[in-house]
């Protein structure tokens, strides 16, 4: 099939190179012509696991291209993915300007390209995008042409990590729309893949066909009940910590629960990232639009503003920091292992290390950084203010503490032997729970981590 696919961000990279992988023709569109010149020689202007690799074996077979011309291949494309971005407005909405002008510019392309017996155009939201979406879009090509189309919603299930996988062996694909004619292009899309989750897991490559407005509220409703999770496990793990509980002994427990499951039950500073965040402020500005306040996930966007700070409060609380101390920290060099959001990208966006930075800085800390592939990123965003080191420990050379913030199983690995060698004073703030408490009490570390008995050695 022709497929274009407008917007090479993360989603509509992934897609691209996926659909690629099933033998479909991909054009992918991109107003920015440095990033359409990098991505035509085999380089991704994103870190995902296996992406690169996947780009530059379809550059080869010709299955796919770029061009920064949305006009190219809309004569004969079947489908068009709109994957551009929605950033989060002040009030909490999403920011629909991208996703409606890249309606109207294909509306356009259409009216003057598009010949009259060509079957309809299936113009997919690829994008995460609120309920009723999917008629704006339709009326914003409507305004600019009477050739027929269908718009679909499509919502991305995608985990930064892991997303090639998650696209190649889809556990579900959402489809919201009104024919059989457009689900049956989307079969056609999707079957190479649905077939491949099928036989790799008999349980996973499900199809799922609604209309166009329930497939944009699953996606939301999706990411808001992650978050939740997220949320409520930490908050039981300070409870752990507040009455002399192990939430490592506690997620075991209720994870036996078939009802509850295993998955999204490990504690931490918090969640962040491109969606979380943003998708939970846009279900709540939904809700409050039809006078329904969600109370639940607004109580979850406090929670987690509140955990965010959590090793930041630990910090102070061991160096018996008072509010109105100047600089208490003057003194102290800090190492922080994972500035991402999450092990296996480079997104920093709404990550717990930038506030906890900031907070480090602002009491007169000396910090230094390390992660296995956002330096560049957190670079970008504090330049000289701190040191980047070129590894873990490195950065632990002559510092006081050494803070945890990203799962990276590196981190994990690490030889506390070597790592005692180089740190002034063995205090770790493990804010993903890393090492077992038996071994930190054991090398005699002061040991603090969430959920979980301090250590103080």
């Amino acid at each position: 099939m022709q497929v274009l696919v407008i917007g090479s961000g993360y989603v509509g990279l992934v897609a691209a190179v996926g659909f690629a992988d099933a033998g479909h023709q991909v054009i992918g569109i991109d107003v920015d012509s440095a990033k359409i010149d990098m991505l035509n020689k085999g380089k991704s202007p994103i870190y995902e696991p296996g992406l690169e690799e996947l780009l530059a074996k379809h550059l080869t077979t010709g299955c796919i291209k770029f061009t920064t011309n949305v006009r190219v291949g809309i004569a004969v494309a079947d489908t068009a993915f709109i994957c551009v971005g929605t950033p989060q407005s002040e009030d909490g909405s999403a920011d629909l300007q991208y996703v409606l002008a890249c309606a109207s510019e294909i509306g356009a392309a259409m009216a003057e390209l598009r010949p009259k017996n060509a079957p309809p155009l299936i113009v997919v939201d690829k994008s995460t995008v609120p309920v009723g979406t999917a008629a704006k879009v339709s009326a914003a090509i409507k305004s600019k042409t009477d050739k027929p189309f269908e718009v679909v919603s499509n919502p991305e299930f995608l985990r930064e990590g892991t997303a090639i996988d998650d696209f190649l062996y889809p556990d579900r694909v959402v489809i919201g729309c009104n024919t059989d004619f457009a689900e049956g292009i989307m079969q056609s899309l999707y079957n190479h893949h649905m077939q491949a989750a099928k036989q790799k897991n008999p349980n996973t490559g499900r199809w799922f066909r609604m209309d166009p407005q329930s497939a944009e509220l699953t996606k939301y409703a999706a990411n808001a009940m992650l978050a939740m999770r997220i949320n409520f496990i930490n908050e039981i793990a300070n409870l752990c910590e507040a009455v002399g509980a192990d939430i490592d002994l506690v997620k075991n427990g209720i994870g036996a629960d078939h009802r509850i499951g295993p998955h999204f039950l490990n504690p931490g500073p918090g969640f962040g990232g491109s969606c979380f965040p943003k998708d939970v402020q846009a279900l709540l500005k939904t809700g409050r639009e039809n006078g329904l306040p969600l109370m639940s996930l607004a109580a979850t966007v406090e929670a987690n503003r509140h955990q965010k700070q959590i090793l930041f409060r630990k910090v102070c609380h061991h160096y018996k920091i008072r509010p109105c101390d100047p600089s208490p920290l003057a003194n102290k060099r800090m190492a922080v292992w994972g500035l991402a959001f999450k092990s296996h990208t480079d997104d920093i966006r709404e990550s717990t290390a930038l506030e906890l930075i900031k907070n480090l800085l602002h009491l007169g800390a000396e910090v230094a950084v390390h992660d296995y592939e956002a330096m560049p990123n957190i670079e970008r965003t504090f330049k000289n203010t701190i040191q980047y080191a070129k590894d873990p420990i490195d950065a632990c050379k002559n510092a006081d503490a050494v803070l945890i913030c990203t799962e990276w199983p590196q981190y994990g690995n690490i030889d506390l032997g070597q790592l005692a060698s180089v740190i002034k004073t063995r205090t770790m703030f493990d804010g993903r729970n890393l090492f077992r408490l038996h071994d930190m009490k054991a090398k005699g570390w002061t040991y603090y981590s969430i959920g979980r008995p301090s250590i103080c050695s």
